[in-house]
C-alpha cells in the first residue's frame, strides 16, 4: 500500500541534470539551513492530511519555477501565499527561505482563487523538481522528454494516494500528462494563467467553482 511516507521518500531519492530538487537540494543563496528538511516535512504533512481527506481536486501543472516552488518545495506557491498553503491543510510551517519574501506572478493569480475555494484541492505538477538552464540555478526550463516521463509516473502514483474527484490541468503540457496517466478520470483542461492567459483562466475556474475572482494585474 502506497503511503505519503513512501511517496516523499521517493521524490527525494530522485536526482537529474540541472534540476534542483527542493526536498534534498539546498539553495546556497537564499536557503536556511534546514531548508531541504523543511520542505520535505511540509510536504509529508501535507499529503497525510490529504489523504485522510476527499480530494476534490487535484490542480496540476508543469514544473516548479525559481521564484515559487524551488523556494517553498510547494507546487503553485511562492513565499507570499506558503501560510495560506499550510492554512489549507491545517499543517504549521514556516518559510525556508530567508531574506525578502519573493512574489510569483503564477502563484498570485493561482492563489486569487484558491482563497475563495473551500474544497479540498491538492496542487502539484508534471515535473514536481525546477529545472533549470545550465549553469543558471534561477532560471527556468520545460522538463524533457525523461523528465516528463519519470513526473508522470510519480503524478499517477499520487493519483492512487489521494484519489481525487477531478483533475484541473493548467496549461497544456499537464493537460497531456493527465489523459495519459489517468484517461478515465474527470479532467479538466484550463488555461495556463501566463503569456497572456489569466482572462481565461480565472473565466474557466470561476465556472467550475462558482467563484468570483478578478484580475490581479
Amino acid at each position: 500500500m502506497l503511503r505519503p511516507s513512501n511517496f516523499v521518500s521517493a521524490l527525494l531519492a530522485l536526482s537529474f541534470e540541472n534540476t534542483f530538487n527542493p526536498y534534498s537540494d539546498r539553495c546556497p543563496v537564499y536557503d536556511k539551513p534546514d531548508a531541504p528538511s523543511q520542505r520535505k516535512s511540509m510536504l509529508l504533512a501535507m499529503l497525510e492530511a490529504a489523504s485522510k481527506s476527499e480530494v476534490n481536486s487535484l490542480w496540476i501543472g508543469r514544473d516548479l519555477g525559481y521564484r515559487g516552488g524551488r523556494r517553498t518545495g510547494l507546487a503553485l506557491t511562492d513565499d507570499i501565499h506558503i501560510a495560506s498553503h499550510a492554512q489549507r491543510w491545517r499543517v504549521s510551517m514556516s518559510r525556508p527561505t530567508k531574506g525578502q519574501a519573493v512574489a510569483e506572478r503564477t502563484a498570485a493569480v493561482i492563489w486569487s482563487v484558491l482563497d475563495q475555494i473551500e474544497e479540498p484541492i491538492f496542487l502539484w505538477n508534471v515535473f514536481p523538481f525546477h529545472p533549470h538552464e545550465a549553469n543558471q540555478p534561477f532560471s527556468n526550463r520545460s522538463h524533457n522528454a525523461k523528465e516528463r516521463e519519470i513526473g508522470e509516473e510519480i503524478l499517477a502514483d499520487l493519483v492512487k494516494l489521494l484519489a481525487p474527484k477531478r483533475i484541473v490541468s493548467i496549461g497544456n503540457d499537464a493537460a497531456k500528462s493527465a489523459m495519459r496517466i489517468s484517461p478515465k478520470k474527470n479532467i479538466a483542461h484550463v488555461r495556463h494563467p501566463s503569456y497572456g492567459g489569466q482572462s481565461e483562466f480565472l473565466s474557466q475556474i470561476n465556472s467550475l467553482y462558482k467563484c468570483r475572482s478578478q484580475m490581479l494585474f
